[in-house]
């Protein structure tokens, strides 16, 4: 018989909005952080040592927040807003200084994609205005597209390398674990759909999930490979093992969307947490699976 599902940790109120990103810091320094950006332009830098807000920085002139991210060898904070604009922030010594920004000339929904290819140098990927707008040299990135496509690009060259459908409805959201080279698409559809990367950078179609409702705003899979969360328009987060897909809990707890699901770094897994944000303001904060049963199976 399963066990019952549990209740969240704790609920942080007061963000003014809804919570459409959230990100952890929680791996350097001696306060862990849960960040958070509304749809009424604020960024919300959550204390969980105290459960409420240290910092609220407004920097999209009141438009939605989609996307926040750090940089993890300095207090640098980037975010991204429906105001077609990315912020780089300088968050040092109990600053909230913007340093600097640039356009996407895009006002959609598409968020950014970070990544840390150096001490000191990263990479963002953002939706711009024509279809081949990736830059600088190196990794390959992976888009989803309003036609239910995935594409797969060389950042090099700027062409792509491999195409494959994975939705019939627009694809709202997409994570990919490098460790397995597999990836995991949702849309406005009854199902979550499951692809991997062969060796030839061929995008290939694995498997379908179906759900009970319609709707998936956000996935995310843990640090260790072993569970999936899903964001769900059902009001629910649904807990999956991601090696098989199995179903293994659904958390209820918000009475609107929820928009945004995110996994702390912690570095003991005793404390990691899964976070939920929602469209009713409120960010669930859950401890699931730390020790439990395996959920890989």
């Amino acid at each position: 018989m399963s066990r019952p599902a549990p209740c969240p940790i704790y609920t942080l109120r007061g963000a003014g909005g809804p919570i459409n990103t959230l990100h952890f810091s929680c791996h350097g320094g001696d306060t862990p952080l849960l960040f958070s950006g509304s749809g009424k332009g604020a960024i919300h830098m959550w204390n969980l040592s105290i459960r409420r807000a240290e910092r609220i920085v407004e920097g999209h002139s009141g438009s939605s927040v989609i996307w926040v991210n750090t940089l993890s060898s300095t207090d640098t904070l980037i975010s991204q807003g429906r105001d077609m604009r990315v912020c780089l922030w300088d968050l040092g010594r109990g600053r909230s200084e913007l340093v600097d920004s640039l356009s996407t000339g895009s006002v959609g929904f598409c968020q950014c994609s970070l990544l840390e290819t150096g001490s000191r140098t990263c990479l963002l990927a953002f939706a711009g205005q024509q279809t081949e707008e990736p830059h600088s040299g190196g990794p390959i990135l992976l888009a989803g597209y309003e036609d239910g496509s995935l594409l797969l690009w060389d950042i090099t060259q700027r062409s792509k390398l491999s195409q494959t459908k994975v939705h019939h409805e627009p694809v709202m959201c997409l994570t990919f674990d490098p460790e397995v080279l597999r990836g995991i698409s949702g849309s406005s559809e009854k199902q979550l759909s499951s692809w991997i990367l062969d060796g030839q950078n061929n995008l290939q179609l694995q498997d379908c999930v179906t759900l009970t409702n319609p709707g998936v705003s956000q996935l995310c899979i843990r640090g260790d490979g072993k569970l999936l969360a899903s964001a769900g328009w059902d009001h629910r987060v649904r807990i999956f093992g991601w090696k098989n897909l199995r179903p293994l809990a659904v958390l209820q707890h918000h009475n609107d969307m929820v928009l945004s699901v995110a996994f702390s770094d912690h570095k003991d897994p005793r404390q990691r947490l899964l976070a939920a944000g929602s469209k009713d303001q409120r960010i669930s904060l859950w401890s699931i699976y730390n020790q439990g049963p395996d959920t890989n199976s």
